[in-house]
């Protein structure tokens, strides 16, 4: 039950973050899309939903990218 409220939980705020006009908002979508991550990978793995696994890794592989675009590789003075 936790890792359903929290996969709907961070997932939704993502999601919403994700189409925000503002940039400040937006780069903030990836941390909370892998936040939810460990919670997928839980659910799925426990559940035997091998499909979902796979799929999670895909996700998790496109979080990691927007963490790298927005956080690491990231320069404020170019910012919108």
């Amino acid at each position: 039950m936790v890792a359903q409220i929290m996969i709907a939980a961070l997932g939704v705020v993502a999601i919403w973050f994700s189409q925000s006009k503002r940039l400040k908002v937006r780069r903030y979508a990836c941390l909370f899309g892998m936040a939810g991550q460990p919670f997928w990978f839980w659910s799925s793995i426990n559940a035997e939903q091998w499909g979902i696994v796979l799929l999670s890794c895909f996700y998790t592989v496109a979080w990691a990218k927007g963490i790298k675009t927005h956080w690491i590789d990231h320069k404020p003075d170019t910012q919108h």
